[in-house]
């Protein structure tokens, strides 16, 4: 569950109705992984199809769970309805942090990569970076602060972007956050393409380095 905690914290939705509903929705353009979301939760909710608001855009999910218990749990933890810009890092157990991380990264995480050339010289260099996106910088310095600890680096910085902020680790400690957050796999709720593409970036840079 502390992956699809993670998960919800990064992409997820708190709704209480003027009739004193409460639902909790998670949004993803990958339809998988909210199926394994809803399988690992126990519930039989449909998934909605939010169609693409352009053709720049893809088809995206939507899982909408109707649950006062769920609702008021995350409430405990910090979550709140209105949550993008003040929300707070949720208290983790160090041993279900590498799979809360997991979610938090399929949900707002990227990887950028690529062979560049060095300024003023006649050769390349092969670049990775991670990245974390949220709209509350205060999560994002104390997911870093954790990373530091877990890592034991000094690396990583925060800058603000449009309508959010960016927290960047550069290559060696981006290959300690994939061994990290993928090292102990005990089920499939991850992103496969994100997982590939990481994991394909790191076999990259090791052979510029060979």
């Amino acid at each position: 569950m502390a992956y699809v905690l993670g998960f919800f914290t990064a992409d997820g939705n708190m709704i209480k109705n003027k009739r004193g509903a409460h639902f909790i929705s998670f949004y993803n353009t990958d339809k998988k992984i909210l199926k394994n979301i809803k399988e690992i939760m126990g519930v039989a909710h449909k998934l909605s199809l939010r169609p693409r608001r352009s053709k720049k855009h893809k088809d995206s999910y939507r899982l909408q769970i109707g649950s006062k218990e769920i609702f008021n749990d995350l409430l405990r933890l910090g979550l709140t309805p209105a949550k993008s810009k003040t929300l707070d890092l949720p208290i983790v157990p160090d041993k279900y942090f590498p799979d809360f991380l997991r979610g938090y990264f399929d949900g707002d995480g990227c990887i950028s990569s690529g062979i560049y050339r060095r300024k003023d010289r006649n050769s390349t260099k092969f670049l990775l970076a991670s990245h974390f996106t949220s709209g509350s910088k205060v999560l994002l310095d104390s997911l870093l602060n954790k990373l530091r600890k877990t890592l034991a680096t000094k690396t990583g910085f925060i800058y603000a972007k449009n309508r959010g902020f960016d927290l960047t680790l550069s290559i060696n400690d981006s290959k300690k956050l994939f061994d990290l957050m993928y090292e102990n796999l005990k089920n499939n709720l991850f992103l496969e393409r994100k997982f590939n593409k990481f994991r394909k970036a790191i076999k990259l840079s090791n052979n510029m380095r060979a």
